[in-house]
């Protein structure tokens, strides 16, 4: 009892001899036993030193259940349901192989879950195949042979209770295997983050000096251009303003936004994971962008205002009346980008904040067809250039138009930071195969699911809960959601299959990794079977250890330091 309860009873007799030291020492292992949760009937100390055959067997199958089989748990089932489940997994590959109990399914030595190769074994030969079975287990997996062949091969029924300790003891070694794979999967998983954080800081910075030096650009060639005083010359140098306007200028306000939005979502992609904030080098701020932009739009003014006093026969009011108009939903288009680029804090917040400003939207398409009326107005009296606004009806609809795509990105960017922020240890396929079952419940299209909807789509997905406990979860979902939305049954199998990466889950994988070193070596990465990709990565970026000597050994403790916020 003190090796399988893992601690020390305390002071016993250690050499009895007679009946009432044997009685007390039987009886302290039989309390234990008791606070540990686990009930004994109709046995007692006098039972097993007089060596009751049937009831000591009764009470070590009790100890069997309690400390090997009832910590199994598999899919919401637990003890023999959830061993019979995983050991049908195990199996299902094998097309002979069709495991229903614990009993005659193994009499021919085929079930014996991934140790055989089950296709150059001769399926006739049950004594062979059950015998090879044992040894493998035992030398491979060090699972003691607690079986004969004969108990299984050689009976009508083989004994269940017998059958299910016996298979326990893979459930426990495939087990811990899987937990090895686990580790190396979560550093892989935060390798390939880092990788992609940087991957993207990378791509801002160069487009953000890409941007800055072409705007630069056309403002010098802007203030060395000389009209030369006649119609036709002002009106070429303004139908080349208007194609720098609706080519170039397009391209530039779409990168503009697409760079912006880009150093947002790192910054929101390092703060759902807890990581340093992204600070860009001088220079390359959205503070520097935005003030080398307006300097842009000045200078866009500068010129229009050049062009513009090379033609005279202007309506004053006219022009004045879609300036007013053009400048105002101007305003108002910038405002909103303001707001749609200062959105932060937590993502929850950042959905409310985005759908606040989604609701802009209609009023704005009705503020610029009042706009589209006055510039049909203009262009029927021919007039065809304004100096109180360098905006055309186009351009406030491009603009208009890339508000509204950069709402539904940033809507999207953010649902999506949601997802992943609670299920990282989740896969595509898996989100793939979630949303895809839901979908297919949902047979009204209203994106909800009814109480019997989401217990047919968790059966359709293998996880299956009692009436009883199904009715807490639909309860405790529709409080929370006010429906069984699509993101509340996903958050739902989010909690089911949840593995956050915490920085101490990631310092804890590096020590497994490390085999509790205070450094690791590539050999150790290569032995947990990281990709290439992320070694590399790793490597790049994580500082040699002090001291290091012969293989080149790396600090991971300090680079964690330096990660996490």
């Amino acid at each position: 009892m003190e090796i399988m309860g893992d601690t020390s009873l305390g002071r016993y007799n250690k050499t009895p001899r007679m009946r009432i030291q044997k009685a007390e020492n039987v009886n302290k292992a039989l309390e234990f036993i008791q606070s540990r949760g686990v009930k004994l009937t109709n046995i007692g100390p006098e039972d097993i030193i007089d060596g009751n055959l049937k009831l000591i067997l009764g009470m070590i199958w009790t100890l069997v259940l309690r400390f090997t089989i009832a910590d199994i748990n598999e899919e919401g089932l637990s003890a023999k349901e959830g061993l019979l489940l995983w050991c049908q997994r195990k199996t299902q590959p094998y097309t002979e192989v069709n495991v229903q109990d614990f009993t005659v399914s193994w009499s021919d030595g085929l079930a014996l879950p991934d140790l055989l190769d089950y296709d150059r074994l001769n399926k006739s030969d049950r004594h062979a195949n059950t015998r090879l079975a044992f040894k493998v287990a035992e030398e491979h997996l060090g699972i003691p042979q607690l079986l004969e062949v004969e108990d299984l091969c050689d009976v009508q029924r083989p004994d269940e209770r017998s059958v299910m300790t016996y298979i326990a003891s893979f459930f426990h070694a495939f087990s811990s295997m899987e937990q090895t794979e686990t580790v190396s999967r979560r550093v892989e998983k935060f390798a390939e983050l880092m990788q992609s954080v940087w991957l993207s800081k990378n791509d801002y910075e160069r487009r953000v000096r890409e941007l800055l030096s072409a705007v630069l650009e056309i403002q010098a060639l802007w203030a060395a251009i000389k009209f030369s005083g006649t119609y036709t010359d002002a009106k070429e140098h303004e139908s080349s303003f208007q194609k720098y306007k609706q080519t170039t200028k397009r391209t530039w306000v779409t990168e503009k936004q697409d760079v912006t939005t880009l150093f947002g979502n790192v910054q929101t992609k390092l703060r759902t994971y807890g990581l340093r904030e992204y600070v860009p080098p001088p220079g390359l701020t959205l503070a520097d962008l935005d003030a080398a932009w307006n300097a842009l739009l000045a200078s866009e003014a500068r010129r229009h205002r050049a062009i513009n006093a090379q033609i005279r026969e202007i309506k004053e009011t006219l022009r004045k009346r879609f300036a007013d108009l053009a400048n105002d939903f101007e305003r108002r288009i910038r405002s909103v980008s303001s707001e749609l680029a200062a959105i932060e804090g937590p993502l929850e917040d950042q959905q409310e904040q985005v759908k606040q400003v989604q609701v802009r939207i209609p009023d704005l398409l009705e503020i610029l067809d009042g706009v589209r009326d006055v510039d049909g107005e203009c262009k029927a009296a021919n007039v065809e250039e304004n100096d109180y606004t360098v905006f055309t009806f186009q351009d406030l609809a491009f603009e208009l138009e890339l508000v509204v795509q950069s709402i539904t990105k940033k809507i999207a960017f953010i649902d999506n930071q949601i997802v992943s922020r609670n299920m990282t240890n989740l896969t595509p396929a898996q989100l793939e195969q979630f949303e895809s079952t839901f979908r297919y419940f949902d047979k009204d299209e209203s994106n909800t699911l009814e109480q019997s909807e989401v217990t047919a789509a968790l059966a359709s997905l293998g996880i299956v809960y009692s009436d009883e406990d199904m009715d807490i979860i639909y309860s405790q979902l529709v409080e929370d959601y006010g429906a069984i939305t699509y993101e509340a049954f996903i958050n739902l199998l989010v909690e089911i299959t949840e593995d956050q990466t915490s920085p101490a889950q990631l310092r804890e994988s590096f020590r497994g990794i490390a085999t509790d070193k205070p450094f690791v070596t590539e050999l150790d990465l290569r032995v947990a079977h990281l990709p290439q990709t992320a070694i590399d990565y790793l490597k790049e970026v994580m500082p040699r250890a002090q001291n290091g000597a012969g293989e080149s050994e790396y600090d991971y403790e300090a680079w964690l330091d330096d990660v996490f916020a």
